[in-house]
């Protein structure tokens, strides 16, 4: 029960029942020290009893996600731009059935940001972060909330994932901070992320740190090195196997800009690493090229135009390119593979408007025919595959 006293101006009181059933929840990332409430009160401070403030900050869990998608790689951001191993423990970023990224982490100082606005531009496949800082104690005072502004822009391309970072100063006065990255790569097989436990487990390498980057890397009992390297640029300070950690000075209206890449590759696989801006025009290119290939439909109804230009975004989303042509996965996160029924009906719904796709889809589907009877695969000759998957429990057959 609410409990109705006198607080000074931007705190609240509760019941103690209800302090503890709620503290867990806050003692993620809350600051906890005995204060006099009326003394020391002050906006963004909860006052508890009279016992303890609790500093403002992000909410440890996020149930909203962020989902972008590029060939055989897809990650599931919070709204942040962050992979954080909390809450489902879904994010990540994922590459042929692996999760090559399992946690990245943007600081500021020992805090995260705080959001201000964050979408997935479909037409581009780009995660848009708008962020600001909470107020940060520095040596000589406090760096006030609003003053800097962090600009994030993620996407994927070619089994990489591209981040620019830019920090700018909108106060009045020079401003020295520091922020980094926390990073871990767990290499779970996307059964284990849903829930499939295994008896063993593969080797993981020692990690290999060098001025600017971090490769981080895994054996599988397929036999199969996976590797996952992390470049920086410029250099941060500090480099470890775990965290990159930067400082940086800003003059009012400066600002500064860094670039993070994510290298995902096996011994099935090798990327070419590109520019930030190369890949980045690459990436537009392929977009500009797959709306081409589709038709334009506009009508006087404009919630009917978005529907269906949602629709479509999602479906060039989908839409990914192998040896016999554009197949459409089934979905993201969990079944972005390609299905077969699943395949051949959004081939049929969309010959009208891209016939490119029919041809695509009964290519694959022809050259993963069934040749022989396998009963745990439910295969028979002529029979079209269910769904194909990749990784380490599918080439172990773990799973069927």
């Amino acid at each position: 029960m609410v409990q109705n006293r006198t607080v000074s101006p931007g705190a609240w009181s509760i019941s103690n029942d209800l302090w503890q059933r709620i503290r867990p929840l806050l003692m993620h990332e809350s600051i906890l020290q005995p204060v006099n409430p009326v003394l020391n009160s002050h906006d963004g401070v909860l006052v508890v009893e009279d016992l303890y403030p609790i500093l403002a900050s992000s909410p440890p869990a996020d149930l909203h996600t962020r989902v972008l998608k590029q060939g055989e790689t897809f990650a599931v951001f919070d709204r942040f731009g962050d992979i954080k191993p909390v809450g489902m423990q879904e994010e990540g970023i994922y590459h042929e059935g692996t999760r090559y990224l399992s946690c990245l982490i943007l600081c500021l100082g020992a805090d995260r940001p705080l959001l201000l606005s964050s979408v997935v531009k479909r037409d581009e496949a780009v995660l848009i972060v708008d962020l600001t800082n909470p107020a940060i104690p520095v040596d000589k005072g406090v760096i006030p909330h609003g003053t800097i502004h962090l600009f994030r822009s993620k996407f994927l391309w070619q089994g990489c994932c591209y981040e620019k970072l830019r920090l700018r100063n909108y106060g009045l006065s020079r401003v020295k901070l520091a922020f980094s990255f926390q990073f871990r790569a767990d290499f779970a097989d996307i059964f284990e992320v849903r829930g499939t436990r295994r008896a063993r487990k593969g080797e993981f390498l020692e990690p290999i740190v060098k001025g600017d980057s971090v490769l981080l890397a895994y054996r599988g009992l397929d036999g199969v090195m996976r590797r996952t390297q992390l470049r920086f640029s410029p250099p941060p300070g500090k480099l470890t196997d775990c965290e990159a950690h930067f400082e940086l000075a800003l003059q009012p209206q400066e600002e500064a800009t860094f670039v993070v890449t994510a290298d995902f590759q096996s011994d099935h696989s090798e990327n070419v690493l590109l520019s930030y801006e190369q890949a980045a025009s690459l990436a537009a290119a392929r977009a500009a090229e797959a709306r081409a290939q589709t038709c334009d439909i506009y009508t006087s109804n404009e919630q009917f135009n978005d529907w269906l230009n949602r629709s479509l975004s999602d479906l060039h989303l989908m839409i990914t390119d192998t040896p016999e042509g554009p197949y459409p996965y089934a979905g993201v996160p969990w079944f972005s593979t390609a299905f077969g029924r699943d395949g051949i009906v959004t081939a049929l719904e969309c010959l009208w408007m891209n016939p490119s796709i029919a041809r695509g889809v009964l290519t694959f589907l022809a050259s993963t025919q069934a040749t022989e009877v396998i009963p745990e695969q439910d295969a028979e000759p002529g029979k079209i595959l269910h769904e194909t998957r990749r990784g380490e429990m599918a080439a172990l057959g773990e799973i069927p």
